[in-house]
C-alpha cells in the first residue's frame, strides 16, 4: 500500500473499507474521484484498471499527473458507459450532493456489477444534538460547511438509504458503519452512532 494512499485511509476510514471491498484486476469506476489517489493506490497494489470522473479541472490535471485515466463528467448526467463495462463503481460522500441520488443510483448499477458507496449519516447522534441544543445546522468534520455553502443537498441516514435500496428492488450485499472513535456503539445502532456508512449493493 502507497504512503499517500495509507494517509489518505488514516483521514478517511470509508476509503479503507472500500479498498478492501476491491479485488485484483477488477475494471473499477470511481466517479468524483478527486484527485485519483485511490484509483492510484488500487492499480499499484491490486493491478485494478481505473477509471475516474470529476468535474473539477484543477483535479482532472491532479489525476493525470498521478497517472490515472480520467474524464471530465457530471454525474447529474447519464454516465457514458456500456451496460456491466466494470466490476465496481466507487461513490464515497458524494451521493448527498448530487441532484437525484436515486436516479444516480439506476446508473451506477447499469455501467457496474456492483456499486461501493459511503455516505455520510444525518442521524448520527452528535447532529441531532446539534440540532436539539443549539437549534443551528451542524457542523463536523464530516459536515464542515455552513448551511448556506454546503455541497451537501440531499442529507440521508442509514434508515433513508436502505429505505431507498427496498424501494429500487436493490440487494445490499454488505453494510458497514462508522463511528467515531471506534466502531462498537456504530455498529449495535448505526443509525444513531455511525457517522458514515460503507454500503456494498448491485441488483437483485
Amino acid at each position: 500500500m502507497t504512503e499517500e494512499l495509507l494517509t489518505n485511509f488514516i483521514k478517511r476510514p470509508d476509503l479503507k473499507k472500500i479498498y478492501s471491498l476491491i479485488n485484483d484486476n477488477w475494471k473499477v469506476l470511481d466517479l468524483g474521484c478527486g484527485d485519483g489517489r485511490l484509483l492510484e493506490g488500487l492499480a499499484k497494489d491490486k493491478s485494478v484498471k481505473g477509471t475516474g470522473v470529476e468535474v473539477s479541472q484543477e483535479k482532472i490535471i491532479q489525476c493525470i499527473k498521478n497517472g490515472v485515466s480520467v474524464i471530465q463528467g457530471d454525474l447529474n448526467k447519464s454516465l457514458m458507459f456500456k451496460n456491466c463495462h466494470f466490476d465496481a463503481v466507487i461513490l464515497s460522500q458524494t451521493l448527498q450532493a448530487v441532484d437525484r441520488p436515486d436516479l444516480l443510483l439506476d446508473e451506477m448499477l447499469r455501467v457496474g456489477e456492483r456499486a461501493l458507496i459511503s455516505f455520510i449519516n444525518f442521524s448520527y447522534i452528535g447532529n441531532r444534538l446539534q440540532l436539539f441544543l443549539k437549534g443551528k445546522m451542524p457542523k463536523s468534520s464530516a459536515l464542515p460547511y455552513e448551511w448556506y455553502d454546503s455541497p451537501n443537498i440531499h442529507f440521508g441516514t442509514i434508515k433513508d438509504f436502505r429505505e431507498l435500496c427496498e424501494q429500487k428492488n436493490i440487494r445490499i450485499i454488505s453494510e458497514t458503519p462508522l463511528g467515531r472513535k471506534g466502531h462498537f456503539l456504530a455498529q449495535i445502532m448505526p443509525n444513531l452512532f455511525a457517522r458514515i456508512c460503507v454500503f456494498e449493493i448491485a441488483k437483485k
